[in-house]
């Protein structure tokens, strides 16, 4: 789970990194597997790091000062105007492939690491970091009294204060020069707009999805591919657009996932249509993909389900090309099931007297037959009175 800091800021008590170890606060992290291995003799490590800011917003930068830069250091780079400061996410080898991932030239454009931030550097930092919450509760407000049909989501302060980034989500274009003047005169710093997709905003603010787990588009996905409900189509889900859509609004990015696996095991299912049989006219209703199985149902008895397997399926369509239908569907033998006690469909003659079952007793009751009776006490016989004559 993300902390707060990389939630709403940028790194956190640490130093940038976790104490468990990922050193990324589990926002976009890049696990460096070559962090182990040695250069050949003779080959100067790779100059160039990346450096992540709020969210997941990174950047390249030049290590011109051969500064030995780990993991979760915090540095101060170069911007378009000052400085901002970062957490060093990736530093070795492993920068060049992502630099190649992301299609981004190693040239004289990308910008200096000027320095490991001092103590004062992290404190300015920091205060920036405590005067973002505030400043897009104006920022709204000052939105809203301009009745602009669009949605601040979240800022950004630059280390040294100078510059803020507004992102913010619209469903068409809107005309903010007259809001730019007024968050310039407001908050006195550079102002820059980003308009951003209901996917970035989601990965920018993060949450819990329905799985149970943090967003994947705020923990590790970068490439927002175009979701359709055909994907839903293929793994036999409901289209529900409650159930399918993710925070955003948008169908949810995992149904691509394993879509792949679908469209693999439906390669071999015959495509679903009716079928002819001597009952009747069969109509498909659902399939189960993985277990292979097809289920039918009549015209006359549409709750009653039969389930077929792929090759009886196929089977029944060949005899229909063919002109035959089949006596039923499903032509195998019922299993008959032997019932102990009573027969089914049947009611049993009554029973004589000497063929019921004696009725059992307690075992109280068969201890107390068991035992001998008990004799009543008998008073002692007196001796008979003999007069003395």
């Amino acid at each position: 789970m993300a902390c707060s800091g990389c939630s709403t800021g940028r790194g956190c008590g640490s130093g940038g990194g976790c104490s468990t170890g990922g050193g990324g606060c589990n926002k976009l992290n890049v696990f460096d597997w070559l962090a182990n291995m040695e250069l050949p003799s003779g080959q100067k490590p790779f100059d160039i790091v990346e450096v992540r800011f709020k969210n997941s917003r990174k950047e390249f930068f030049r290590n011109r000062n051969g500064l030995q830069l780990l993991l979760g250091n915090i540095v101060v780079v170069e911007a378009a105007q000052g400085y901002d400061v970062g957490v060093v996410s990736i530093s070795g080898e492993l920068v060049r492939l992502q630099m190649r991932k992301k299609k981004v030239a190693d040239d004289q454009n990308i910008k200096a690491v000027l320095r490991k931030a001092s103590p004062a550097d992290i404190d300015k930092w920091r205060d920036a970091q405590e005067l973002e919450v505030k400043t897009l509760v104006r920022a709204r407000i000052l939105a809203s009294s301009m009745k602009l049909d669009m949605k601040i989501n979240d800022i950004e302060i630059q280390g040294d204060k100078s510059h803020i980034a507004f992102y913010y989500t619209a469903p068409g274009r809107v005309d903010f020069r007259e809001l730019i003047k007024a968050y310039a005169s407001e908050f006195r710093s550079r102002i820059q707009m980003w308009q951003i997709g209901e996917r970035q905003e989601a990965g920018r603010l993060g949450g819990i999805g329905s799985c149970g787990r943090e967003l994947c588009c705020s923990t590790w996905l970068t490439d927002f591919r175009s979701v359709s409900t055909t994907a839903a189509r293929y793994q036999q889900l409901a289209l529900n657009p409650v159930k399918l859509a993710g925070q955003c609004g948008k169908l949810k990015c995992c149904l691509n996932f394993e879509l792949d696996s679908y469209l693999d095991a439906l390669k071999d299912f015959p495509q679903p249509g009716e079928l002819e049989t001597e009952k009747g006219r069969a109509y498909h209703q659902k399939t189960d993909i993985f277990k292979k199985i097809i289920w039918y149902t009549y015209s006359d008895a549409p709750d009653n389900f039969i389930a077929l397997s792929t090759d009886r399926v196929k089977y029944i369509m060949d005899m229909n090309k063919k002109g035959k239908k089949p006596a039923d569907l499903d032509e195998s033998k019922p299993v008959e099931k032997k019932e102990v006690g009573y027969v089914v469909g049947k009611q049993m003659p009554p029973l004589s007297t000497s063929e019921r079952p004696k009725p059992q007793q307690p075992r109280n009751q068969q201890r107390l037959q068991q035992r001998p009776p008990r004799r009543k006490p008998q008073p002692p016989r007196r001796p008979p009175n003999r007069e003395q004559n």
